[in-house]
């Protein structure tokens, strides 16, 4: 993976083309008014049949067929010829509508099918099931199985770790681990050289454990891992926990998400107090990717307590930065966060992080250097690289809290948000993030006080550095190779 910015976007979402052509026209945006900006690539999110499931991609029908709308296998491949390319696999589930799980509907056990996918009856007789399933970690409200009613009449028990119609399957069946095998030759075959491993937290069940990151989920990420190498790819894991467990994980692993900088860089500008950034940022992986907001919403379990240990803040701090970003979106996060607004994650807040930051241009950019100058590699979202506003409108069509920030941009409002004074900035900030070769170096950190930080690149006769101190209300970007950096937007 190159240690150069990334863009992360639907292609349905940043290119509105439902006629086929929607790769090709992400690709003419690429390549045409954001030429140059993503010199790390593009992660495009699922681009699978259907981009418009139960859960945005997430519960893909048939993993192995691109969505009609957006194009084809080769579609992809020709834009990998340019870009280095990351794409999900979704390893714990399927749709309920795939063909895998309609077999099993018509032919119960009789279908090839029926031990891919995982059920109650699989784990529990009803001796043992309550106290057992109380340990299981679940992301979501709820028990974690689902009854399906067979073709026949007769009803089953399956495992639904996330929602209903997201089907969990066994990896280790036979089944499970052809179809995973057929999607790692699928990517290597068209052209992609990074995978975004979703939900592999989950997907080792065993009973009298949480089902969560427990030592055989190592094993299977280790075995997955070694099966993408020998494919000429790279694995990032998406995991959301505890920071300790975080460094932890990265140490078995190609790469993790750094999810505990995005609410430590609001918690920092909304308080101005530095040390729990600093304390985080001097602990992190290096081995990351950085982001400030994903399809997702901005999490909060990744820096608070687990169980008797302490979170990076207190719980208090916490609790006021969740009622901060509330504030700051004029409420707007609040209708989009919780069961009210179907939003599945209790743990996540769902707002763009403009709007999180009160649309205030400066702290943005701030909030964009800081992660910038963090250890790991930046991916920027599209919405967030747009500084998008929260999508109020499609909130209230589809009642999904996340589509408060997955905004449906036409070209033209793209090229309209380009002219935007802070989008320029940040651009100018891409840019200099891609071009200075210190960011190749040794990272420093330091500070005068808990209102100050300085975070710090030196690769031989360069180096570049971030000044930050609350209490003169200083923020400067200095370098040894020109003056420092300038912003228009404030």
């Amino acid at each position: 993976m190159k240690n150069l910015v990334q863009l992360i976007t639907y292609v349905n979402r940043l290119s509105q083309y439902n006629s086929g052509l929607g790769i090709r026209q992400l690709s003419h945006l690429l390549n045409n008014p954001l030429k140059n900006i993503f010199q790390g690539g593009v992660h495009l999110l699922p681009f699978y049949y259907p981009i418009d499931g139960a859960d945005a991609g997430y519960d893909p029908i048939d993993h192995t067929s691109v969505d009609p709308s957006l194009g084809t296998w080769e579609d992809i491949k020709s834009l990998s010829e340019n870009f280095d390319l990351m794409g999900d696999i979704i390893v714990n589930h399927v749709s309920s509508k795939s063909k895998e799980f309609l077999d099993v509907l018509e032919n119960g056990e009789k279908s090839e099918y029926y031990n891919l996918f995982l059920k109650y009856s699989d784990f529990f007789d009803n001796n043992n099931a309550q106290e057992e399933i109380a340990k299981i970690y679940r992301p979501r409200p709820g028990s974690p199985f689902t009854v399906k009613t067979f073709n026949n009449g007769d009803t089953g028990i399956f495992w639904t770790t996330f929602t209903s119609e997201q089907m969990d399957i066994n990896v280790k069946d036979p089944n499970g681990v052809r179809y995973l095998e057929s999607l790692l030759d699928l990517f290597a075959q068209n052209g992609l050289k990074s995978i975004r491993l979703d939900a592999a937290g989950y997907a080792i069940k065993k009973i009298g454990t949480s089902c969560f990151m427990i030592d055989e989920t190592y094993e299977f990420i280790d075995e997955f891992t070694k099966k993408a190498k020998t494919r000429g790819m790279e694995v990032l894991v998406e995991i959301h926990s505890y920071f300790q467990d975080q460094i932890e994980i990265a140490k078995k692993v190609d790469y993790v998400y750094d999810f505990a900088l995005p609410p430590l860089i609001l918690h920092t500008l909304y308080t101005g107090n530095t040390e729990g950034l600093k304390s985080w940022v001097e602990i992190s992986p290096r081995n990351c990717v950085t982001v400030l907001d994903t399809h997702d919403g901005i999490g909060v379990i990744d820096i608070g307590p687990k169980g008797d240990l302490p979170g990076i803040i207190p719980d208090k701090e916490i609790d006021n930065l969740v009622e901060s970003i509330h504030e700051k979106s004029q409420g707007q996060s609040r209708k989009a966060t919780g069961e009210a607004a179907s939003n599945l994650d209790l743990y996540q807040v769902n707002c763009t992080y403009y709007d999180a930051l009160g649309r205030n241009n400066r702290d943005y950019i701030i909030a964009r250097a800081i992660q910038f100058f963090s250890p790991g590699t930046p991916q920027v979202y599209y919405v967030g690289f747009l500084a998008g506003e929260n999508d109020m409108k499609l909130l209230d069509e589809t009642k999904v809290g996340r589509d408060i920030n997955r905004h449906y941009y036409s070209e033209d409002e793209i090229l309209l948000d380009l002219e935007k004074p802070v989008v320029k900035d940040l651009i100018k900030l891409i840019e200099f993030r891609n071009s200075n070769p210190a960011f190749n170096g040794t990272f420093n950190l330091d500070s005068d006080s808990d209102q100050s930080i300085i975070l710090r690149w030196e690769l031989d006769d360069y180096w570049t550095q971030l000044s930050l101190d609350f209490s003169n209300d200083k923020f400067q970007i200095t370098s040894s190779q020109e003056a420092p950096l300038s912003f228009d937007s404030f």
